[in-house]
């Protein structure tokens, strides 16, 4: 009955066969992509994973082992580059000095641009589409060093905690990341604030500022990392040893016939794990806040 059945769908409808072979090619045909995709993921990881590996690698070589071989594996592993790192390059002084410039100016800029981006991304001012095209241009012009450096040496500030922050005060992809994200919130929240008799600050602070907490996370990341990895700019603006930031404290594993690679190497990895830490703290904010900040809008 069954057959008969069959041979009887198969005669009123002879592309059955056919649709029913479709589906297991699309899911082979899925499967291949999804391989193919893990295989293309998997070299670019390697690419990512290798410089890191490399790293821990000569960090715990003697630099007499690294002499010998410095591409090889560390034949008899040692911690010692770390306590020596952490003495040669005043790691407490100047990575606290790091922390304060990262913080303040950190918080600064995401309080300022709170207060700049959402009028700018309402369009509430003349002018506001032609101050975000200026943003968006910045992002492709070499920074004004010699301008950079007249203004703060005018200003007294040069070879100041004050003057080093105000360099970073101002971060044109972070700028456009909260705008794009603040023009996705509904309108009419701002007419209901205003109805309720909010003012500018509390409408910001109370309700734009935790819908758009993405956004502020990743902004935050990437302009912490930015400061805290910042050496050309305190080379130029600070010469007093005490306002070093840690990044600018690597410099005494520097010799005159050559480097301590493996003591920059232990330096390096002390240097990354407060950024690291961050991350781990707003990673679950940034993929949300970059994603939304690059499409909507």
């Amino acid at each position: 009955m069954t057959s008969q059945t069959n041979r009887m769908a198969k005669d009123m409808n002879p592309d059955a066969p056919r649709a029913l072979a479709e589906p297991k090619s699309n899911i082979v045909r899925s499967r291949q992509v999804k391989a193919l995709s893990y295989l293309i993921l998997s070299i670019f990881s390697v690419f990512y994973i290798w410089p890191l590996f490399m790293l821990i690698n000569t960090s715990l070589k003697t630099f007499t082992d690294y002499l010998k071989d410095p591409a090889g594996l560390a034949s008899s592993p040692s911690l010692a580059n770390f306590g020596d790192a952490w003495e040669l390059a005043n790691f407490p002084q100047y990575m606290l000095n790091s922390a304060i410039y990262t913080a303040t100016a950190t918080i600064i800029f995401i309080i300022t641009s709170l207060f700049v981006a959402f009028p700018i991304a309402r369009g509430y001012f003349k002018g506001s589409g032609a101050i975000l095209t200026m943003y968006v241009v910045a992002l492709f012009l070499p920074p004004a060093l010699i301008p950079q450096f007249q203004l703060i040496l005018n200003l007294g500030l040069y070879n100041s905690r004050a003057g080093f922050i105000l360099l970073f005060l101002i971060n044109p992809i972070g700028m456009i990341i909260l705008v794009n994200y603040i023009k996705s919130i509904p309108k009419e929240l701002d007419e209901s604030a205003a109805v309720d008799g909010a003012g500018y600050i509390t409408f910001v602070t109370r309700v734009i500022f935790p819908l758009i907490r993405p956004a502020v996370a990743t902004v935050t990341v990437l302009h912490a990392i930015g400061i805290w990895n910042e050496l050309i700019l305190p080379t130029i603006y600070l010469t007093n040893e005490d306002l070093y930031p840690i990044t600018r404290g690597l410099i005494v594993f520097e010799g005159v016939y050559g480097s301590n690679w493996p003591g920059i190497a232990a330096a390096v990895l002390m240097l990354m794990l407060p950024i690291l830490i961050l991350f781990m703290f707003l990673q679950r904010y940034i993929i949300g806040g970059l994603t939304a900040g690059a499409v909507k809008g």
